[in-house]
């Protein structure tokens, strides 16, 4: 197998991710195998960093639509992230991965509070680092909190695991017309309004010039595929290669 072309990764996924094909929660064959994945690629070697979602218990932009504060709802989201962070780190640590969970929001009887220099150096001694709680503040998404950890552990790549093989020109589910990019600029995410990641996510990637890979995760090869550097889903970067 050929050398890992990225050394230090952020891994964002979503809370609906870890659903499988049910409705709410966990499935825990999909959590297994996202295990395996993350399990595989650690195994390279790579120092993995990880921020999920809260999505597949409850979302704060749902429940604001329903008449809840947003704020409120929000902080409900940011715990139900840490749910999932926990339920991950129990599913690695079964497989030999060494990890930490660390929260935006305080528990210290459940996960470590974020620290941007504790953080780097539990992936310097090869731990996965799971981010709970997004940002630990209202109004941001965990793309952006995908983003802003990227940046502060020095990532060189966001890989954002979906159950799509890249980013297209429409739904391919609802349209099939659509065709899959090969490559993206930031401007273009923006100005055709792809659902990337939100906005603020892709802005403060543009700013920094740090490259995002979409690609689907429900190939379980692909985690390692990406690491290595083969030409998997869609990239988004300052210029295309």
């Amino acid at each position: 197998m050929s050398s890992p072309r990225y050394q230090r990764i952020l891994l964002k996924l979503s809370g609906e991710a870890l659903m499988g094909d049910g409705k709410f929660g966990i499935a825990p064959a999909t959590l297994d195998a996202i295990a395996d994945q993350v399990h595989a690629a650690w195994s390279l070697g790579v120092e993995i960093g990880i921020v999920v979602g809260g999505g597949n218990i409850f979302r704060g932009v749902a429940g604001s639509a329903r008449g809840m504060d947003r704020a409120s709802a929000d902080y409900m989201g940011m715990l139900a992230t840490v749910m999932n962070a926990l339920a991950l780190q129990d599913a690695l640590e079964k497989r030999g991965a060494k990890t930490r969970v660390q929260s935006a929001i305080e528990m210290q009887e459940l996960a470590e509070p974020y620290i941007r220099r504790r953080a780097v150096r539990h992936l310097e001694k090869g731990r996965v680092v799971i981010f709970g709680a997004g940002t630990g503040n209202p109004y941001f998404t965990t793309d952006t909190a995908a983003a802003l950890r990227a940046m502060e552990i020095n990532a060189q790549v966001i890989m954002k695991a979906t159950k799509v093989d890249g980013v297209y020109t429409a739904d391919p589910k609802k349209d099939p017309t659509a065709t899959r990019y090969d490559q993206l600029t930031y401007i273009d995410v923006l100005q055709k309004g792809l659902q990337v990641m939100d906005s603020t996510a892709i802005s403060l990637c543009m700013d920094h010039k740090l490259p995002i890979l979409v690609f689907d995760m429900t190939d379980p090869t692909n985690i390692v595929r990406a690491i290595r550097g083969d030409r998997i889903g869609t990239i988004v970067s300052a210029k295309p290669d």
